[in-house]
């Protein structure tokens, strides 16, 4: 097996694990018998589980931007390309447990600020331009800030993913990712926006 396959086994063992148990809990004993290989393979390709988590990051982050610059290729429309995110992003999360990104900021630095320079570059931007796009589709208001609303956006987003202000044991990551997604996409759009809304909604409804 060449180096480039064995390390993407390695890392998508490790994604697979601390989405189901979170970073802290999982061990490299843990990924080499969930691999079934020896902890001596695994160091052979990564030093320490830091520099795992870190991977594991750089390479989810990079498929994000992939599915983001299809969605809005793809998309007929601003509101088409958000629930497009917003499918894949739920489906995402579903998966995810939520103190993956508690775990990553408080023990792993380096892969948070990874995640954190994404958010703040690729995410920021890609809310701007959906924004500009709308208004200029009639589907969004126009009697607000764009930098506000953008930024705001973006801070729903983390903290949505905080356990502090939804506890795993009271709030399902799902539910909460997509209620605070759709407060926000109500709040901007025109009446046009909203009944594009509720068309797309009934469809996925009778699609279910």
């Amino acid at each position: 097996m060449s180096l480039f396959k064995s390390e993407n086994r390695i890392l998508k063992g490790a994604d697979e694990l601390f989405c189901r148990f979170g970073i802290k809990n999982v061990t490299m004993d843990d990924i080499a018998r969930h691999l079934g290989v020896s902890k001596k393979t695994l160091y052979q390709h990564y030093e320490d589980k830091n520099k795992i988590v870190v991977s594991v990051i750089e390479s989810g982050m990079g498929e994000h931007e992939l599915k983001f610059d299809e969605f809005e290729k793809a998309s007929k429309n601003a509101i088409e390309e958000i629930l497009h995110t917003m499918h894949y992003m739920s489906s995402v999360f579903a998966t995810v447990n939520p103190n993956v990104f508690y775990d990553m900021q408080r023990y792993h630095p380096e892969a948070w600020q990874i995640f954190r320079k994404f958010k703040e570059e690729k995410v920021l931007h890609q809310i701007i331009r959906n924004l500009e796009k709308g208004r200029e589709q009639g589907l969004y208001r126009t009697d607000f800030s764009i930098k506000i609303l953008a930024r705001l956006r973006l801070e729903e987003i983390e903290l949505g993913m905080n356990p502090l202000f939804y506890p795993a044991d009271k709030y399902n990551l799902h539910d909460v990712t997509i209620q605070l997604l759709e407060h926000y996409l109500y709040g901007i759009c025109t009446l046009k926006g909203h009944k594009l809304i509720n068309k797309h909604k009934q469809l996925i409804e009778e699609e279910d």
